[in-house]
């Protein structure tokens, strides 16, 4: 071999062990978390945090957890969870929802709040991402104004930027099943990213289908579902529902057209003002969250006097889950958990469980052609409602899926966890399945999880059924 070739041969060995090197340090820079404040011993778990790049003009960051399957991460679904809003944080999702650690709000008198181990996580049977989403959410930022600037069809896109880079760095999940799911606003969410996936074969994401819990549609189903399911459930009269039903004819989203209508309407409100919308059984203990700013100095500012007001509202009864959430507050802005987490500093002032994305734009009125686009498509839909939830009603539910026509391949039956009836469910032609979970609130992993555990991993398996 002459040396011109000689010399180029070694060029190219050096360049690819390189790259290889390169992306071994990557890996090696992975922020794998064993030990958190709050919690005693190393976690019983594989966390890792980290951000990843979703627009490189404006420096959008997105923030995410990953914790492994703690039974196959090697062939267990990959979950990316989006939690609702928009603007509510991941951490949500992780500690009250459906991840493998939960604060001991019972115990807590005061002081730094101890988390305990959950066994009942998602994570027993699935790798979640956990991620801060749209920007702005949670430790995700910009570091220009403009990067908040986004849409919900926006969001859908860097979602698929997101994972895209982040399968590159991960390439030992690349071959897992692929499932984009979320609760609450995410219903938006959720089937806008798996829809911008699906249009992109190319890029290889292993998209298998999608799952979304008491989710946000479209209005006229949404708010058209409330009144029926508050007679159903005993919250208003024969006589009340009756009213609104003749003077409104059915229509209880566009504004009254006559007296009798918003007569009725008000003394609907009027009769259930003081239930809790999110779980109808459970009291009302006012709203964990930081009034929205758009100066992240000032937020950094209010931070002291927030963390007083939220260890004084700790007073509640123990049963108000609120509790829970103003704890996220206090560890979430401790300085320790944050140099844990990877947070960047000056990335974000004080954090915030939920908080109102003042750049966001909601540019789309409704998701049913994305689930008629998707589902028609081979991919897989999950879609299930915690039957005490008032906010996004299974009511509200049923009737817009009613509108997709699909034919029932399996009709409404009861499904069963720990040898008892917990919730009823329906199969749809097209791979669509509608499930309750009994007694279940906004959301209902929240309140019923081990029986939504068991709904996740008898839907994500061979035989695919609830």
């Amino acid at each position: 071999m002459d040396m011109p070739k000689l010399l180029l041969l070694l060029l190219v060995v050096v360049t690819a062990s390189y790259g290889c090197a390169a992306a071994a340090a990557a890996a090696r820079e992975r922020n794998t978390i064993t030990h958190v404040k709050g919690f005693d011993g190393p976690l019983p778990f594989s966390l890792e945090t980290g951000y990843v790049e979703v627009d490189e003009t404006h420096g959008a960051e997105l923030f995410y957890y990953f914790i492994q399957s703690e039974r196959s991460p090697q062939e267990d679904p990959l979950i990316l969870w989006i939690t609702g809003g928009p603007g509510c944080s991941a951490l949500s999702g992780l500690l009250f929802e459906i991840g493998p650690l939960k604060f001991d709000v019972a115990g807590y008198t005061e002081g730094f709040p101890r988390l305990v181990y959950f066994e009942d996580s998602w994570t027993q049977v699935s790798n979640v991402i956990f991620l801060d989403a749209p920007v702005g959410t949670g430790f995700s930022y910009a570091r220009e104004e403009q990067g908040l600037n986004v849409s919900l069809t926006g969001t859908g896109r860097q979602l698929r930027i997101f994972l895209q880079k982040w399968l590159a760095e991960h390439p030992e999940f690349a071959s897992n099943p692929l499932y984009i799911g979320g609760d609450s606003y995410s219903g938006y969410t959720v089937p806008v990213t798996a829809l911008e996936i699906a249009n992109h074969p190319e890029e290889g994401l292993n998209l298998k289908g999608y799952l979304v819990g008491n989710a946000a549609t479209d209005d006229k189903y949404d708010t058209g579902g409330k009144v029926p399911f508050m007679h159903g459930m005993g919250l208003i009269s024969d006589e009340l529902y009756d009213a609104a039903q003749g003077s409104c004819m059915g229509d209880f989203v566009s504004p009254p057209t006559n007296a009798q209508c918003a007569n009725a309407l008000q003394e609907i409100s009027q009769a259930t003002w003081a239930i809790n919308p999110v779980h109808i059984l459970e009291p009302m203990c006012g709203l964990a969250m930081r009034p929205p700013t758009t100066t992240s100095n000032v937020l950094a500012r209010r931070s002291a006097r927030m963390l007083v007001q939220e260890q004084d509202m700790l007073r509640l009864p123990v049963e108000c889950r609120d509790n829970g959430y103003r704890l996220s507050y206090i560890w979430a802005d401790d300085a320790e958990v944050r140099e844990t987490l990877g947070i960047r500093e000056g990335s974000i002032g004080a954090w915030s469980r939920c908080t109102t994305l003042m750049h966001f734009r909601h540019d789309l009125r409704s998701t049913i052609p994305y689930h008629r686009n998707l589902t028609q498509r081979g991919y897989r839909g999950l879609v299930y409602n915690g039957d005490h939830d008032m906010d996004m009603t299974f009511v509200g539910t049923q009737a817009w899926i009613r509108t997709l026509g699909y034919p029932v391949v399996e009709p409404w039956r009861p499904w069963y966890a720990n040898r008892q009836v917990a919730g009823f469910t329906t199969e749809y032609a097209y791979n669509l399945t509608f499930a309750t979970v009994k007694g279940g609130g906004h959301t209902a992993p929240e309140y019923r999880p081990k029986e939504c555990l068991a709904m996740l991993d008898r839907w994500t398996s061979t035989v695919g059924k609830i």
